[in-house]
Parts: structure tokens; sequence; C-alpha cells
């Protein structure tokens, strides 16, 4: 893949403060109230980009130098203010926030090395990539996307980057190089002071570095070339790029900032992402565990008390584990009465004949015979349905979301969850080399990628 080095636009603390506070994960796992909580942390938070809302234009800001040396940004006289929607109003804010001093460009072109610490359990892992601008090119040898896409996001990602001319937010790539070109000049690069220094709410740290050395650029540069990517996360965005570099006549805009981390590393991490079915009609669960039984092998981990329900939430998922270890498919699931359930196929015939138009490696995954054989067949959750977004719930393999979901079907929120087990990068390869693409929101590469440590304008 072609990529090169940019001149991002960053945070500038001597006008912004903490950048810390500035940042914020990809728009589309920001619920409201998490958007109002990043709304709070500053007026610079960019948020109010890449998910803002209709209301009148930004009132101006200016900086001012206060007695003490401090940079703060006092208010001027704001012209008569007037509605508009939420991309013009997300335009306003970043022309606003550069002729301000807020965002500043970079003064030489450089790739960005992206490092994050986190744990899983007990153990702390890091995960290397970098930021560059990538050539876009249409799906197939060279770039490979992993999962279904929607429509509706599309159209508003591209009213935003129609409005912006920016790129906002990450799109992730995986590559692979076991020879780890790029990971060692991260690593030399991180002994160095970092641009950035956060640590977010989930306890991961954000490092972001500038590599401008002109030989490691070439090194990556050079490393990528014969390389093809799998679209990791960012879908709509990269589908996005691909739309307006066609309608415009922009030549910046053939280049998208794209964030590419190598598979061959231990930091690259998988974690489920769980489904939950709410607001069916006629909806009865025994009904549904009776149907499972002609092609599933069901056990049940019965439990009285909150302590023997805890136990035996504990068993399903190791018995989860232990299945998937054995290449077999498995899910648990909760419905809300006095057990736990966990689904083991064994018709296997059964996904062949449902999906005969899909290639061996995605008739094998996990989730690909939850939709075919469980939500169509039993509960008529279709793809027609699925786009209407009113039955299914996609919930992310978080530390508290497996007890959340419980909580969330016990008060009577939501009718039955189907826990499963992660994608590996294996099965990501097999289904991508296919040409295929795997149901949407199968994979959650934890951690995310954050919004606002580099942006490219066009």
């Amino acid at each position: 893949m072609q990529i090169k080095p940019f001149k991002a636009f960053r945070f500038n603390p001597a006008v912004v403060g903490d950048v810390g506070n500035c940042i914020a994960p990809p728009y589309d796992v920001i619920s409201e109230d998490a958007r109002f909580q990043l709304l709070e942390k500053s007026r610079y938070n960019i948020v109010r980009v890449i998910k803002s809302t209709p209301g009148p234009m930004p009132v101006v800001y200016k900086a001012a130098q206060l007695s003490n040396g401090d940079v703060e940004s006092a208010p001027e006289k704001p012209e008569k203010s007037k509605e508009v929607d939420q991309y013009k109003r997300a335009a306003g804010y970043l022309a606003q926030w550069i002729d301000q001093g807020a965002l500043k460009q970079d003064k030489e072109e450089a790739i960005y090395a992206y490092v994050q610490e986190f744990k899983i359990g007990n153990e702390t892992f890091q995960r290397h990539s970098f930021i560059a601008l990538g050539k876009l090119e249409e799906f197939g040898k060279i770039v490979k996307p992993h999962e279904q896409i929607l429509a509706k996001p599309i159209v508003d990602r591209y009213n935003l980057k129609k409005a912006t001319l920016a790129d906002l937010g990450l799109v992730f790539m995986l590559y692979e190089d076991e020879k780890q070109v790029a990971e060692k000049i991260i690593e030399k690069t991180a002994q160095g002071d970092p641009l950035i220094d956060y640590t977010d709410e989930m306890d991961v740290r954000h490092q972001l570095f500038n590599i401008s050395n002109g030989k490691e650029l070439k090194e990556i540069t050079s490393m990528m070339k014969d390389k093809s990517c799998v679209i990791a996360d960012g879908h709509h965005r990269y589908t996005t790029g691909l739309k307006f570099a066609k309608d415009t006549d922009n030549p910046n805009a053939k280049y998208q900032m794209l964030a590419f981390a190598n598979t061959s590393q231990k930091g690259l991490i998988i974690l489920a992402t769980h489904r939950v079915v709410q607001n069916l009609k006629n909806f009865n669960l025994q009904k549904l565990i009776e149907g499972l039984k002609k092609r599933f092998e069901i056990t049940e981990y019965k439990f009285n008390n909150p302590q023997t329900q805890m136990q035996a939430k504990e068993k399903m998922l190791e018995h989860m584990k232990t299945e998937v270890s054995l290449e077999k498919c498995a899910f648990g699931i909760y419905g809300g009465n006095d057990k736990f359930y966990i689904a083991v196929l064994t018709d296997t015939d059964a996904i062949n004949h449902a999906a005969a138009d899909m290639s061996p490696a995605w008739r094998t995954l996990d989730l690909a015979i939850l939709h075919k054989l469980i939500l169509e067949e039993l509960l008529g959750i279709d793809q027609e349905v699925l786009s209407r977004g009113e039955n299914l719930q996609y919930v992310k393999d978080t530390p508290n979301a497996i007890d959340d979901t419980i909580y969330d079907i016990e008060s009577g929120d939501k009718q039955v969850a189907f826990f499963t087990n992660a994608v590996t990068i294996k099965q990501l390869h097999m289904v991508t080399d296919a040409g295929e693409r795997m149901p949407q929101k199968a994979t959650y590469f934890f951690p995310k990628l954050y919004s606002g440590l580099t942006i490219n304008k066009l």
C-alpha cells in the first residue's frame, strides 16, 4: 500500500491546556451521556466536531494573555447567531480553532507513532501503530474490508467530510510484517518525549510520538509498498473517503489519514461483541431453547441466589472457552430465568445449507452461525430487520459488559443475550482472503483509536 508522511494539525497546549481533554473515542462509540462529559472537559474537545448537533454557530473566541502569563480564550462580540445544521456547525468549530491557534499545523512532514498501553485481566499489553496518509484503493487485493456496514453512517460521515474538508478520525488498518520494521522504529522513538500522554477512563494510556527522520520515514514507506491491508475498524470512514475522492476534484482527497498496526505483535487484541435481543414481538425463551435443540446440544447451568448465579455464569463462560479450543461453535445464552445455557452446534450441515453461497471459512464463524441459524431462522431477525436497528443491540466485551447485560435482561429492558467468543486473526484473514465480509460488529479491537490526536486538512 502506498503511504506518505504529512503535516498534521494537532491541539496546541499553549492555547487549549491539557491536550488529553481535547481528544475523544471514535464517534460511533460515544453515547449521549459520554458526549456531554466530553463537552464539559474542554471547549476544544473534538467531540464538538466529530459528533456535532444542530444549533447556532459557535461564538468566536480569541486568545487572551492573562496577567499571570497563562493563555485563556476570551469571547469577542459574536455576530447575530443563526441556526445551522450539525455539519456546518462542526466546520465552524474546526475553522475557529485553527484561526485561534488551538489547532496548529506541524512545520515538517511526519509519520506519527501511536502507542497504547492497557490491561486485559492482570496482563499488561502495548499495541503499536503508526499514523500516515494512505492512498485510497477500491476494495480488492490491496485493501480488504472484513465486516458488513450500514448506509446511514456513510451518509453522516460524508456530510461531515464535505463540510470540514478534513480527516478527523482514524481508520484502523492491519498489515503483516514479521520483520517488524515499523515496531523497531516506534520502540526507539518512544524513548523520547511524547507529543501526547493521556490515560483515559478505561485506564488505557495513549501516547503519540513524531517520526520525522528521513531514513526512518523511507524505511516505513518502503516496507508498506508491497503490503495489503485489512480494515479492522472504520469501514464507514474508509468507504466515505472512497466516495468523496470520486465526487471531488481535490487531489488531496485521494489520500486518507489511516492508522496501521502489524498483526505480528502481541498487543493486537480482539475481544468479542455479544448480541442482545430487544423489542421482539411474541418472544418466548422456552420456544427458542426447544428450537435450538434441533441443531445444538444444550447444557444448562442453574442457580437460585446471587452467589450461585455468579458461579453459573463463570461455568458458562469457561465452557465456551473449552468448546472454542476444540474448534467448535458455542454460545452462552441468558434470558432472565434461573439458568444460563450453552448451545454447541452439532448439525454442521445446517449452516452449509443456510449459507451455501458463502465460503467454508465464513461458515465456520460463530457469528455467521448465530446470525443465520438463530437470529434469522428462529427469531426472524434477518438483514432487513437488522438494518432498522430495532431488535438487536451489540455489546462490546468490556469488563462489566456481561453483568450489565444480565441486569438489563432481569430488569425487562432486554429479552435474551447471546454471549460469543472473539474472532481470531486467523479467521479474519481466512474470510477476507476469500473476498467476503463478516456480519457487522463482528470484532471489537481493544482499545479503540482516539480521535483528535492528528487531523488531516484537505
